[in-house]
């Protein structure tokens, strides 16, 4: 069996990188599995996470300008080359199942070509605010393309989503839910929790709301200066800057650090002792199974749409009222005043975590791709 995925890069530290790689090895090893990562802008540069080496990595070179949009003309010639390129690999290949895990313009082409071979469209992203704004918006254009792309979905064998509040945004018969998987769960080590330091991580990006975060700490850090923040990721569009300014603007440059990127985040947060997460929207966040594999308790936004369905309020952290500064500050000090809830929190975390364990995750998708492939 042959198994194709479709994505961007793996170069980059990422949540969707970081599942790329746990699914590709673990398939890899599976008996009569063949697994191929297809990339368009691999630009030479290695894997971020470490991949089997018997997963072939093949770049098609499409190299799209990430500054533009996918329907500017620069990048809509690309996609000629790459719609090309793809039908060429493909034909050599012979995949059993092709299964598409970032969003790019072959969203709009891949169920319909090889039309005997099944093809998944993965969503790692929150489907929240793009029904939102079709229900409001008075543009006819935005309402005619999102039309068109739930006409284009409808025609992937499977739509895979990572928790059942994104089904509920797709509304199609072909919807699975599958979440993301953690391994190594019994090989992880629990976090001591006797650090004074709370850990955010993700894409130094709008979407993370680190300047909330950074705004909740100003409170913080009057009734608890003996406690720091660290912000690990990957800068976006020069977000870190204005965030910095932020910082210093508050006062906040004791307290608060950016500690760049880590190439292995379970390690890294066995020194602290709360993750804080203040997302606008989230569908099934990374950093979230990995603060609960080392039984980190987490203070996070109750944003739509992921992480209500990764742990529970008052068991394994606190969910706070989404976007409200003061609660969120709030929640911090709770577990900051409480060594006895937060040991709590941190057994009830790394309890959980076991429901998304590697090999229970993965049962589901060896399942489902045979079913696919047998119809």
């Amino acid at each position: 069996m042959k198994i194709v995925f479709s994505t961007d890069q793996t170069y980059l530290h990422g949540g969707i990188e970081k599942v790329l790689t746990e699914k590709a090895n673990f398939l890899s090893n599976q008996k009569d599995y063949e697994v191929y990562i297809i990339t368009t802008e691999q630009k030479g540069n290695k894997s971020c996470y470490k991949l089997n080496s018997n997963v072939k990595c093949l770049d098609l070179q499409i190299n799209y300008n990430r500054k533009l949009s996918y329907y500017h003309p620069k990048n809509l010639i690309k996609a000629f080359l790459h719609f090309r390129k793809q039908i060429k690999i493909i034909k050599e290949i012979k995949p059993s199942i092709i299964i598409s895990s970032n969003y790019a313009p072959d969203f709009y082409w891949l169920p319909f070509i090889f039309r005997n071979v099944p093809k998944w469209k993965e969503y790692h992203a929150s489907r929240y605010f793009e029904v939102l704004n079709f229900k409001k918006t008075k543009s006819q254009l935005f309402k005619i393309k999102f039309q068109f792309e739930n006409w284009i979905a409808l025609k992937y064998h499977k739509i895979v989503v990572l928790n059942e509040d994104e089904k509920k945004l797709h509304e199609k018969n072909n919807v699975i839910v599958i979440p993301n998987p953690i391994n190594s769960l019994s090989f992880t080590p629990k976090t001591e929790l006797n650090s004074k330091r709370v850990i955010a991580a993700g894409r130094i990006a709008p979407v993370k709301g680190f300047e909330k975060l950074i705004l909740a700490w100003e409170s913080v850090s009057k009734i608890h200066p003996d406690w720091e923040l660290h912000i690990y990721g990957e800068d976006y569009n020069n977000t870190k800057s204005s965030l910095e300014k932020l910082i210093q603007e508050k006062k906040l440059q004791d307290y608060i650090m950016f500690k760049g990127t880590t190439q292995n985040m379970t390690q890294t947060m066995l020194d602290y002792s709360i993750f804080a997460m203040s997302s606008q929207t989230e569908c099934f966040p990374m950093v979230l199974l990995e603060a609960l594999s080392v039984g980190l308790p987490i203070v996070s936004f109750n944003c739509e749409t992921g992480p209500r369905n990764i742990f529970e309020h008052q068991k394994e952290g606190l969910l706070v009222k989404n976007q409200n500064i003061e609660e969120f500050s709030h929640a911090l000090g709770i577990l900051m005043s409480n060594t006895e809830l937060l040991k709590e929190m941190g057994e009830n975390a790394k309890k959980t975590s076991f429901k998304f364990d590697l090999e229970i995750v993965m049962k589901k998708w060896v399942n489902e791709i045979e079913n696919s492939i047998k119809k």
